[in-house]
């Protein structure tokens, strides 16, 4: 099923200069918008459609984890542009090994200036134990 409108309702992106530029990260600080289709996505994991982990790593796992954001989205109409916020869990993150390899991600899958606002969140394990990654999305669906 895809929904679709003509008329677009705006998200703005805002970076303050009172707060730390987080769009060199691949973030945006604050996120608002109104009205539209709010659409909540389950934590996305690195399994492919055949249920087999994608990825020894956190680029590639990372990578699989944002394509499954993608198919979901997709699936209701939306797209990776309608995400206003995600929360990136990470098994055994070290931030001063693997801090760049995130950011780089994030701005493969959103480049530009206008990013979702981000959380990063170091944790201990995941539902399977070949996880090194998982992701969840809140989107806003114009």
């Amino acid at each position: 099923m895809k929904v679709g409108s003509s008329a677009r309702m705006p998200k703005e992106h805002i970076n303050p200069s009172s707060l730390f530029p987080s769009l060199k990260f691949g973030f945006s600080q604050i996120v608002t918008t109104q009205g539209g289709r709010t659409v909540y996505l389950s934590g996305q994991v690195p399994f492919n459609a055949e249920e087999k982990v994608v990825g020894t790593n956190r680029r590639e796992q990372m990578q699989q984890c944002l394509k499954n954001v993608k198919t979901a989205l997709e699936e209701v109409g939306g797209s990776l542009k309608d995400v206003v916020s995600l929360r990136i869990y990470m098994v055994n993150y070290d931030a001063d090994k693997e801090g760049d390899v995130i950011a780089e991600v994030l701005k493969e899958f959103f480049p530009g200036d206008r990013p979702p606002a981000t959380t990063w969140i170091g944790i201990s394990s995941l539902a399977v134990k070949d996880f090194l990654i998982e992701i969840e999305a809140t989107a806003v669906l114009e």
